[in-house]
Formats: structure tokens, sequence, C-alpha cells
């Protein structure tokens, strides 16, 4: 099948995010970077000063997340679809299986094929309300994202990427465990994941062994590293709690300290730490041979145009917002 067999409208040929990454041709590691669906027109605003600001640092690609439970899956069709319409960005647009039925993840494709969108992040998704609570699979939907990206890949000409977490999904026994669940993940069609957020680039280098070791083939496939460059305590520590992850005490404590004890943190020197953070765990991992640096921007650029110019994969200044 093509994508015009998925919704009847012919579909840009757009490159594949592995073929994007194997044909840079800029001689460094390539970069990407993540938006959020915004909640109003302010935010809206923002994302796109946002990426015009990135669409001169020429990322690999661009993704564009997707609500818990679908809570914001119209927005980030129709975003992404003026991504891939408006801009010179290569777009990724995640698709999630919670709270939807075969008929609707179906129709979400088609749509995504409408805008001439080929790559999709297939995720199971987290329940509304609360992420790490019970997950409940629709009635008439899929269970598990290894039969979402089969869906995809039946529906046509699309290319699939997949999650996967350093430090083992919350909702895996173990780190064995989390190891099979990727690797059917890739057996079934997808041709590469994006990391969870972490920050221990160990936790890093130990999945790509433990995918390697389990399955040489699959291990192949490019393994994408995700950081954010962390500019406030109470943010990360709400975003670490809500996926599953942890701050290594050693981080914690250092952004503690610099937060101070006062009722407002201090941003600036958090900030700080942050940068640096996320500067040597980029200089580690491209010294380890990464296919790429994935970045969560929390449509925000300033602070990885920061990390990028340290690494020297950006802009020489940091841009402004």
């Amino acid at each position: 099948m093509t994508l015009e067999s998925v919704s009847g409208a012919r579909a840009s040929a757009t490159p594949s995010i592995v073929d994007r990454l194997r044909c840079d041709d800029t001689g460094r590691v390539p970069f990407s970077v993540e938006f959020t669906p915004p909640r109003d027109a302010d935010g809206e605003a923002r994302l796109w000063r946002t990426v015009r600001e990135f669409e001169r640092l020429r990322p690999a690609f661009v993704s564009m997340t997707y609500g818990a439970g679908g809570s914001t899956s119209d927005r980030t069709v129709r975003i992404t679809g003026d991504l891939a319409e408006a801009t010179t960005l290569l777009p990724v647009a995640h698709l999630t299986a919670v709270g939807h039925s075969i008929a609707e993840l179906r129709s979400m494709v088609g749509s995504y094929a409408d805008r001439g969108i080929s790559n999709i992040l297939v995720l199971r998704g987290d329940p509304p309300g609360a992420p790490l609570g019970e997950w409940t699979m629709h009635p008439e939907g899929v269970r598990y994202a290894d039969e979402l990206v089969r869906l995809v890949r039946d529906l046509g000409d699309f290319h699939v990427g997949v999650a996967s977490f350093p430090e083992g999904h919350y909702r895996s026994p173990d780190l064995q465990h989390d190891t099979k669940y990727l690797v059917a993940k890739l057996r079934a069609g997808a041709e590469y994941s994006i990391t969870q957020m972490f920050f221990d680039v160990e936790h890093y280098l130990r999945l790509r062994d433990r995918v390697a070791a389990f399955d040489p083939e699959q291990g192949a496939k490019p393994i994408i590293p995700e950081l954010m460059p962390i500019t406030s305590l109470g943010s990360v520590r709400r975003m670490v709690e809500l996926s599953g992850s942890a701050l290594p005490a050693e981080l914690e404590t250092a952004l503690a300290l610099a937060a101070g004890d006062g009722p407002v943190e201090d941003r600036a020197a958090v900030r700080e730490i942050g940068i640096e953070r996320a500067t040597l765990m980029g200089e580690r991992l491209i010294a380890e041979g990464v296919p790429a640096l994935h970045f969560i921007t929390l449509n925000f650029a300033r602070a990885t145009s920061e990390v990028l110019a340290n690494l020297g994969l950006g802009a020489t200044q940091p841009v402004r917002n």
C-alpha cells in the first residue's frame, strides 16, 4: 500500500529519519528537537517563534508530542501538518494507543498522510489524568506498542519509530523484560527508537548494550538519546515523577543548593547547572558514537541552543527565547 491508499490524498515523498541521519552532510553529529502542542493562542505564537529559531539551526528532524489519553490529538495533527507544509523542517508525528479504537488510529494516520507526513513515532501512551496509573486498553484498540507499529506499517509507506527507556519502563518488572519489549517493537517494523530523558549517560550505554546482546540485528538500529537542559528544579522534579524515572542524587543535591531556600527558586543558578550537565552529557554521548542527540525544548529555544553552541552543533550565539 501507499500513503494514498490510506487517505485518498497524495503524500509528499519525505525521507525517513534513518535516511536523514545517514545522509547528514554537516560533518557533525545530527540533532533534533521536540515540541509540545500549545494550550492557547499565546502559546502557539511562542511555539512558532521557537520553530523559526530552530529552523535556521537545521535540525535533522523535529517531533510534536501527543497528550496523555489523546488529549491533544487534534492540535498535534494540525500543528505537525503545519510544520510539514509551512517550514523546511522534517516533522515526526506522535501517535499513542491509549483511549483510541483501531478505527480512530487509522483515521489519525490518514490525517497525517493527508498532510504529507510519513514519519510517525509510535507509543502506547499514558492514561489521562494519572500517567503512572493503571493502563486500560480501549475495548476496540490495541494493547501493546508493537501492535500499533504493525498497524501503522500495514497502512502504507510509513516510517515508524518507538520509545526506549534507559532506566527501564516503570511498568516493566526488570531490565530484561524491558529489553524484550523494546526488541519486540523493533522486530515489528520500527526503524529506530528515541529514549525517554535521562541524566546519567551510563543508563543509555547499558541500554544500547542490552539491546545489542539480546538481538544484534535490532541492536544495529539507531537508539537516539533524549536530553533536556534543566532550567527549573520544580519543573524537572514534576517531569521525572510523571515519567517514572529519577534524578541522580548528586544532581538533585546540586540543583537544590542552587535553587536556594527562598519562596522562589534561583532559576538562573539552576539553569547554569542544567546547561552544564546537558553539555557534558552531550560531549560524552558524541564520544560514544550516538547517531544523533534529541532535545526536549518545552517550546523554548534558548537553553537548547546554548547546549548546541557549547557542543559546536548550532549557532555560535544563543537564540532569543
